[in-house]
């Protein structure tokens, strides 16, 4: 038995999405698995405070699962950290404060690194700065996509055999709506009788926003957009496009949807649209499927890795094709019931109960050299 740290810092995350949703399933799946280590969540002195709105029980290790304890995790103030864990998995792609004996990273992108046009540039700098270190220190690098380790191998010679992909999970949801609840509830968003394209993500550059505006522009005036998430690096110029192009009766920005509110809002969709550019894994794909409703997504990076034969793929590039793409798959209504099938099948495939056991493995191949 070894004591394995893990940076929980984003755990306690006010507005939790990807990587906050990935630290806070894989722990608390890790709380469930049998007692091979014990761990400490690591917080930032920053978050330390926050840690009771998601703090896994300590269990003896006789109780059923594995002991948790809580840590600060802040540099300078301790030192004293390395010297009590084995190893310390990275949760955020960037290397801890300390070195520790042995280091496990998880890397979702590199964006900051190929993106150009995707964040700042002092973002760019900094994070693609973390982004190298950690991957060098780490003695394995997890990703959750196929697609991220061939940019790992790419652009920072990281070596194959170094990197384990190990996909993220979903959750299965708790309660399902019947068709007039959906109705109604999609009536509550876009109006009577409309169609709800949903999107659910940053409003940002590498999402590919605009892009999809375009694309609702070709579509008949009953089609309605819905683009939950806060706003992120480009946003400004979507609001413009969404004023200037006299979008605004067509499309809801609610900005940020808590996790608690979005069910209902995914089941209300009539599609789920997610063009973006650039993901290293993209949850909101496999959460539309597990609601029952069809995506059409972007067929580049990771996205048909994460969809396979569930999803209906655009060039992210070609509006007029995601326009169409978003068409077929209201319109058609065999295609439409054969996608809902075939997504709710695919999403079977994908648990955090998977992701946990493939991390310990991870874990215990690292400890062992």
């Amino acid at each position: 038995m070894a004591c394995i740290a893990l940076d929980a810092t984003y755990t306690v995350d006010p507005e939790p999405s990807g990587v906050a949703v990935y630290s806070r399933r894989l722990i608390e799946a890790l709380s469930l698995t049998n007692p091979r280590h014990r761990f400490l969540l690591c917080y930032r002195l920053s978050r330390l405070g926050q840690r009771k709105t998601f703090l896994c029980p300590a269990k003896p290790s006789g109780a059923g699962g594995p002991c948790f304890s809580i840590r600060m995790y802040q540099e300078h103030l301790t030192f004293w950290l390395p010297w009590q864990a084995s190893l310390f998995h990275s949760l955020a792609q960037r290397p801890p404060a300390f070195h520790f004996k042995k280091e496990v990273v998880t890397v979702f992108d590199i964006f900051p690194i190929t993106g150009r046009d995707y964040s700042a540039p002092d973002f760019q700098r900094k994070f693609a700065a973390l982004l190298r270190e950690a991957v060098a220190r780490a003695a394995r690098v997890i990703t959750l996509s196929e697609y991220t380790a061939g940019q790992l191998v790419a652009h920072l010679q990281t070596p194959r055999e170094k990197i384990s992909v190990i996909p993220g999970g979903v959750d299965i949801p708790a309660n399902v709506m019947s068709e007039a609840e959906r109705d109604q509830e999609r009536e509550r968003w876009v109006g009577q009788g409309n169609e709800m394209i949903l999107s659910v993500g940053v409003l940002q550059t590498r999402k590919n926003t605009i892009n999809a505006l375009r694309a609702l522009q070709s579509l008949p005036p009953n089609y309605r957009m819905v683009w939950a998430g806060g706003n992120g690096h480009g946003s400004d110029a979507i609001h413009d496009f969404i004023r200037k192009e006299g979008l605004a009766s067509r499309v809801v920005t609610p900005g940020y949807v808590a996790p608690d509110r979005l069910p209902a809002l995914y089941q209300a969709a009539s599609v789920f649209l997610f063009p973006s550019f650039e993901e290293g894994f993209g949850f909101p794909v496999l959460e539309a499927m597990t609601h029952g409703i069809p995506v059409v997504a972007a067929n580049t990076s990771s996205l048909p890795e994460v969809g396979g034969d569930a999803a209906l793929y655009a060039d992210p590039h070609d509006p007029a094709q995601i326009a169409a793409q978003t068409r077929r798959v209201v319109e058609d209504v065999p295609l439409r019931e054969n996608m809902i099938g075939s997504g709710l099948s695919r999403v079977r495939e994908f648990s955090w109960s998977k992701t946990a056991e493939a991390t310990l493995k991870v874990y215990d191949e690292v400890l062992a050299r």
